[in-house]
């Protein structure tokens, strides 16, 4: 599973031939969690509020090129790492 973005110790990958809707794994310190592309949780726990919050500030940052990215994965393309939070 490719990593689109990592830090503070936050790992994001995408899935190549995931199922819908639209979302990301993020994991820290071992956990692991899913999360659409508005910041729900869909399932799992990173352990950490702290870790959730900085996930959901990313994601907010990066809406667009999330959905970029996805729309590349279902076409079997290349995705693009992105920035990470700072």
């Amino acid at each position: 599973m490719p990593e689109i973005a990592r830090f503070f110790g936050i790992v994001v990958r995408m899935y190549y031939d995931e199922h819908n809707p639209p979302h990301l794994h993020a994991e820290y310190q071992g956990r692991k969690i899913l999360l659409d592309f508005r910041g729900n949780v869909i399932r799992g726990d990173l352990g950490s509020r702290t870790a959730l919050r900085l996930v959901r500030e990313w994601i907010d940052l990066h809406v667009m090129e999330l959905h970029r990215n996805w729309n590349l994965a279902k076409e079997g393309k290349e995705i693009k790492k992105i920035a990470p939070l700072e």
